[in-house]
């Protein structure tokens, strides 16, 4: 009991994740969309910084808020293949198309995977298990395309920036729905329920 009241301080300050998340993958989007060459150097290199940069901010953002040891584990081993893969992408970006699809599509496979697991395995007892299982489909949902997709640069790059937008989108509207509930009432409320125990 004397670890509740942490844990759950710490989460409270998890909404940083996804609202980081979405500035990290927005940047990306506007890159590729503002953009008119679609070639698969550029969509390796978007890919790789968005990659390495939401890898690291998952592993050491959910490992720093999250109280679950499990979810913990999870998120961080997705960052770390989120590096992996995007330091791949960034160390051979002149790769082309068939490297870019086969990286985004490892990418989207993996940790669209373990985001669904943890949202599955959540439900019911966190307020994020509903956000991390619809990214993680979408991610997953991403890898399948960009497999069946026949390849062409210019649609599977702007597919990906395509991604990037509804992904920031999405993870800002979890996120601040995350802050929103965490409010000071809330947060009094918890306070009182834990004197009480």
């Amino acid at each position: 009991m004397v670890n509740a009241p942490a844990a759950t301080a710490a989460e409270r300050r998890y909404w940083t994740v996804p609202i980081g998340r979405a500035v990290l993958a927005l940047i990306p989007a506007a890159v590729i969309t503002f953009n008119a060459d679609h070639s698969p150097e550029l969509g390796l290199v978007a890919f790789g910084a968005f990659a390495v940069l939401s890898g690291i901010l998952v592993a050491v953002g959910s490992w720093l808020t999250l109280g679950d040891a499990r979810a913990r584990t999870l998120f961080l081993v997705q960052g770390i293949a989120g590096v992996v893969l995007g330091a791949l992408a960034l160390a051979f970006h002149s790769g082309g198309l068939g490297f870019f699809l086969y990286l985004v599509s490892v990418w989207g496979a993996v940790t669209g995977f373990l985001e669904l697991y943890s949202g599955t395995r959540a439900r019911g007892k966190s307020a994020s298990a509903r956000d991390w299982m619809s990214m993680g489909a979408l991610t997953a949902i991403l890898a399948l395309v960009f497999l069946i997709l026949p390849p062409h640069a210019v649609v599977s790059v702007g597919l990906l920036g395509a991604y990037f937008v509804v992904l920031g989108v999405y993870l800002v509207i979890g996120g601040l729905s995350l802050k929103w509930a965490s409010t000071p009432a809330a947060a009094t409320s918890v306070a009182k329920d834990s004197d009480i125990s």
